[in-house]
């Protein structure tokens, strides 16, 4: 057991889950923790700026999926955290394989420490008292206890899970007696009027040795499986990938269930600092600044007679007239129109798409890439067209493809393009076409932003069509 108070903060950031409650502005490949929901900053973004002012914090350790990696990388860097530590699972197995690869990470460079657990799409409002709850967990993880944070319940929110507390220790502080997962409403109800249940922030504080000796007393297969899977893992780039095999034998299971229950080392601690987990259209609605109406508006929108709404739209023109209580939510590719009670159930609303609208569940018409992005502007039978944006820097993969071929024009900047063993630039207005199957490729190598029209000819256009020769940002047979 540590007693050091003095040990180092290293914040664990979970950035898994698809948030697909809040479609369709956040979509499998490109969740709600990247986007900006409340602030110019990404949720991600927030989570790691509201760390900087704790005492004796480290670096963090961010667990992401392999297929966000470049955005995550991109959003540290855009906030001044240039050599974060980013952690890839090959797949989702729950809170407790990721928060136990984080726990070893900081190991290898700390002997000891203390770690926080933070999802990365929470909110809170609160700052002063959320350090101040900090403060309090850290004395208790110096004296053995696994620290929970629970927020006191305004409401029978089936949507969140349930702690329920017993004996008081101090600062606050309780015993935790039960773990719930979102309960029915009846459940829920009876919860609310007990006055000794807590929502589960899943945000928790703990020694690391501490830790990792309860997962070996209750959990030893996860903790070996992910041990092995961390010591085989290889560098990609500045990324840490986990092993494959190992990992997927690991057992998926939360944290909660498979060591706080189970644990009698639990506490939990009151956590009232304006928390939410931004997990519908509903808890974004709350947390919104209203009109007179009791709306909250955004984007290129004009209402008239609308009343307790939320009304987004980042891509052309909405107008509402005489409504109420509703949700719409405008994308390009994509609108939604929910009553606010419907909402919440809009995951199993999704569920039930026929297969043929599948696509616009995981990808926007924007899709991002490490060089920049894409945005499909227009597609048939036999040709689409985008628009690309590479930033300064960026350079696309030496490539060709079987299936089709490629016509650019610059639109604004400098393009730097290699067609087999010829270099060329081209510069706005000018344009070249690519044959099926020659080897090219495609750079920004001025300080400004590049845009480019390309148009697509041939009979298929999947991005599986892509035959990458070499490439900066290591994607070859990845």
């Amino acid at each position: 057991m540590s007693d050091n108070l003095n040990q180092g903060l290293v914040p664990v950031i979970l950035c898994g889950g698809s948030g697909t409650r809040l479609w369709p502005l956040s979509r499998k490949q490109y969740p709600k923790q990247y986007l900006p929901l409340l602030t110019n900053n990404t949720l991600l973004q927030e989570t790691i700026l509201r760390l900087q002012e704790i005492p004796d914090v480290e670096s963090p350790i961010i667990i992401a999926n392999c297929e966000h990696r470049f955005l995550v990388a991109e959003q540290c860097r855009d906030i001044g955290l240039n050599n974060p530590t980013i952690i890839l699972e090959p797949e989702g197995k729950n809170t407790a394989p990721a928060i136990v690869a984080g726990a070893l990470q900081a190991q290898k460079k700390f002997e000891n420490c203390h770690l926080l657990i933070l999802p990365a799409d929470h909110c809170i409002k609160n700052i002063t008292k959320f350090y101040k709850a900090i403060d309090i967990a850290r004395k208790q993880a110096a004296n053995g206890a696994l620290v929970t944070f629970g927020v006191t319940p305004i409401s029978p929110n089936i949507n969140y899970g349930y702690i329920k507390y017993s004996n008081y220790i101090q600062d606050g502080v309780h015993k935790v007696e039960k773990f719930t997962e979102k309960p029915d409403l009846k459940t829920a109800e009876f919860f609310l009027e007990q006055k000794n249940y807590l929502w589960n922030s899943g945000i928790f504080l703990f020694d690391s040795d501490i830790f990792l000796q309860e997962m070996l007393t209750f959990n030893p297969k996860i903790l070996k499986k992910t041990k092995e899977s961390l010591k085989n893992s290889s560098k990609d780039l500045d990324f840490i990938r986990l092993e494959e095999e190992a990992f997927s034998e690991c057992p998926s299971d939360s944290i909660d269930y498979c060591l706080m229950e189970k644990s009698n080392k639990t506490a939990v601690i009151q956590f009232d600092v304006g928390w939410s987990d931004i997990g519908s259209w509903n808890s974004l609605f709350s947390l919104g600044k209203k009109d007179s109406n009791n709306n909250v508006i955004k984007g290129d929108t004009y209402v008239e007679a609308t009343t307790n709404s939320y009304i987004n739209s980042n891509h052309h023109l909405v107008v509402t007239l005489g409504v109420d209580n509703l949700v719409v939510i405008n994308t390009p590719d994509a609108t939604l129109i929910s009553s606010k009670e419907m909402a919440d159930d809009l995951k199993n609303s999704l569920s039930r798409l026929p297969k043929k609208n599948q696509e616009e569940l995981y990808n926007h018409r924007k899709v991002y890439r490490p060089w920049g992005w894409f945005d499909v502007i227009d597609e048939g039978n036999f040709y689409k067209v985008k628009r690309l944006y590479v930033k300064p820097g960026g350079k696309l993969s030496y490539q060709y493809h079987k299936k089709r071929s490629e016509h650019w024009t610059v639109i604004d900047g400098i393009a730097t393009i290699k067609i087999e063993d010829k270099a060329q630039k081209l510069t706005s207005g000018e344009s070249i076409f690519i044959a099926q199957g020659q080897k090219h490729s495609l750079a920004n190598n001025s300080k400004n932003h590049l845009e480019i029209i390309e148009v697509q000819s041939g009979k298929y256009f999947g991005e599986d069509d892509i035959i990458r020769i070499n490439d900066i940002y290591g994607r070859i047979n990845k």
